[in-house]
Formats: C-alpha cells, structure tokens, sequence
C-alpha cells in the first residue's frame, strides 16, 4: 500500500471491536470507514449522529455531515440526537475508543493537536472531551512532518488539548501502546527498520517483548 495515511488508517480500522462505540476525529481518521466490516463497531460524530457510515457522491445530503462537516452516510438504525446529548454521551463515558489526529505527542502521553502557536490554525472542536471522555484513545499520524521535524517529542511545545494520555500511537513507521508509565513500541509498520525509528522518535519509549524476539534481540 503505497498511501502511508491509508496504510495507518487500515493499522487503526484492526483495533475496533464488535458493537464498540466510535468516534473518529477528522484526517487520517476519516479513511477508517474504508476498512471496517459490516457491523464491525458503531460510528458516532460529536454533532449528533450515531450510525455514521461512509457515502456515494450520488447519496450526499449536504444537510447530513460529520463534525468535520463533510459528508456521511447513516446506517440501517442510526439514531439522531442534539449535539448537548452527544456531548454528554462522551462526557459520561459512552464512547468505548475515539481516534483522533496530532500534531505532537510527548513522553508523558500528552496529545497536541488544536493550535499551532503564531499559525492561523486553531480550533479544539470536540477532541478536548474525547480525550477526557472515551475510554481508549487511539492517536493515528504521520510519523514526522513534512519539514522533518518530529511529532513524538519529549515535551509538547505546542499546547497541550488534555493532560489524559494516549493509550495507542500509529505512524506510517510504527505502533507505541501506553505500558504503565511509558510508551512501549510494539509493532514496525511495512518494511520501517527500527534504527529509522529510533532516528525520527525524540520522545522515550521502550520495546515490546514480542518486537524483541522478532528482531531477535
């Protein structure tokens, strides 16, 4: 797979299990939809719709949009609801797993991913409850970003969205689970070879057991 954002979001689509409620943040995300089995898990958007589902350009109804305002579909049994409710359903726990986009992770599992400091980019949209309110959070991103700086860094110099960590990270390079109190690398993505890794990752982490006896170390 050639498309290194496709190739996270097919990595992303495996951790989603059966009758799992999930909301899905807007980028990378939003090509999960593309992977997912029929009944796989329950897609919900923070503007009031559980039962997302992707759409034909022929079925869009401009009046239906995901909280990213782009179109989606509805599934057989969606419902709808007021955005006060979606947020108290996340609020309250109800969302098992949202994956969201970042523009920097740190050591301690703190997410940026709402402004850049002296950018015209901001807007926290719904990821501050997320991050507090799901009960996992998956972070889906490229691994460095296009001038080469890295994204997985020590300490966030962009502000932080929450003080909750990020329980998964998946790159085009690699997959980092939340073990205790660090990152641990579980997975090489494609062909990545873990010196690349190592290269382009400032913040600490540790490897996986099972990554060690493949790469017998």
């Amino acid at each position: 797979m050639g498309d290194s954002k496709e190739l996270i979001a097919k990595r992303a689509s495996e951790e989603l299990g059966p009758d799992s409620i999930v909301n899905l943040g807007i980028g990378i995300p939003t090509l999960i939809p593309n992977y997912l089995d029929e009944n796989q898990c329950e897609l919900h958007t923070e503007n009031g719709l559980l039962g997302v589902t992707s759409v034909e350009d022929e079925e869009v109804d401009p009046l239906r949009v995901n909280a990213g305002k782009l179109p989606v579909g509805e599934s057989i049994g969606a419902s709808y609801f007021h955005s006060a409710d979606s947020f108290a359903m996340i609020r309250g726990g109800h969302v098992d797993v949202a994956i969201l986009g970042a523009l920097q992770v740190d050591s301690n599992g703190h997410v940026a991913n709402w402004a850049i400091p002296g950018k015209d980019i901001i807007g926290v949209g719904g990821a501050m409850d997320l991050l507090v309110g799901a009960k996992k959070i998956i972070i889906t991103t490229q691994h460095v970003s296009k001038d080469g700086s890295h994204k997985l860094v020590d300490e966030c110099s962009y502000p932080i969205t929450s003080t909750r960590v990020a329980d998964m990270i998946i790159t085009d390079l690699a997959v980092f689970e939340w073990k205790d109190d660090g990152y641990e690398l579980i997975e090489l993505m494609g062909d990545t070879e873990l010196d690349e890794v190592r290269e382009k990752t400032s913040f600490k982490f540790q490897l996986g057991e099972e990554l060690q006896r493949s790469l017998s170390l």
